[in-house]
């Protein structure tokens, strides 16, 4: 494969808006996803990004923007998720699994009785070579929002998340950390319909975090590494689906997962290695 061919992803103008959506949605993702994975939310990240589904194509039958549905129903099914754990005896991941598929399947009622040309089936598998100038600038506009307060109150927002007993005696403000990573949560879910849909979107907010955690000890690290990882996958997975002839978003993924394997493994050898050279007690 001579040069000119390494490089004719980069000529076409489709290609071009794919590359600049990957590098704005990967930010916000990674940073959201060291969070998810430290205070254990995983299922969350998969439950909002499903839970949006119905307000999308509620959104799509009155006329208005889909991010208003989008986030209405994201921050809707989080509310509701934490009224019904904090008033009855069921606990919150059997809740949130109640709430959360039936708000999916509200969404895919709605969504096959819709008589539409419209291919609103991008918004469950994402569309990246379709991006267009106006999904740029959402994303990067909810980019650029979420990634600015997590950085602010990056510090609070470990506390919140290791320990929120100690973080309500320090003065924080607990509930408003906590619904303001969820409305975080549903926005940038929002920024990576056009990119790699519902479905996809959990893939985006785990894999990174989780990959940085097995890499680095310190949080700050983590953070950075995250953001690297999800770029970098990112672009590398859109650019290998162009020669694959591939959908991307699914690749983007398997990219994912395949740095996350390997990532395992080599923290399962090196720490097998360590224990190997401990002296042995006779």
């Amino acid at each position: 494969m001579d040069y000119e061919t390494l490089l004719l992803p980069f000529r076409f103008p489709f290609m071009q808006n794919a590359f600049l959506i990957c590098l704005i949605v990967a930010i916000p993702t990674a940073l959201l996803s060291c969070y998810l994975v430290l205070k254990g939310w995983a299922l969350m990240g998969d439950a909002v990004s499903h839970a949006v589904l119905p307000g999308v194509v509620l959104a799509y039958i009155l006329g208005i923007p889909l991010i208003i549905g989008a986030f209405a129903a994201g921050m809707g099914s989080a509310l509701l998720t934490g009224y019904l754990a904090e008033n009855s005896r069921v606990k919150r991941d059997t809740v949130m699994g109640v709430v959360f598929s039936g708000m999916f399947g509200i969404g895919l009622v709605l969504y096959v009785s819709l008589d539409t040309n419209a291919h609103l089936d991008h918004i469950l598998f994402g569309n990246i070579l379709g991006v267009g100038p106006e999904d740029l600038w959402t994303a990067g506009v909810i980019s650029l929002l979420v990634s600015a307060l997590i950085l602010v109150r990056w510090k609070d927002l470990l506390l919140h998340s290791f320990d929120p007993a100690q973080a309500r005696t320090a003065g924080l403000a607990i509930n408003l950390m906590h619904y303001g990573l969820l409305a975080g949560l549903s926005l940038t879910i929002v920024a990576t319909l056009s990119s790699v849909g519902l479905i996809l979107a959990v893939g985006l907010l785990v894999a990174p975090g989780a990959i940085a955690f097995l890499l680095v000890r310190s949080f700050g690290w983590m953070l950075v590494v995250a953001v690297l990882v999800c770029a970098t996958s990112m672009a590398f997975g859109t650019y290998l689906s162009f020669f694959l002839d591939s959908a991307p978003a699914p690749t983007i993924i398997l990219v994912m997962t395949a740095i996350f394997i390997g990532t395992f493994v080599r923290k399962m050898l090196k720490n097998r290695a360590r224990t190997d050279r401990l002296p042995q007690n006779i």
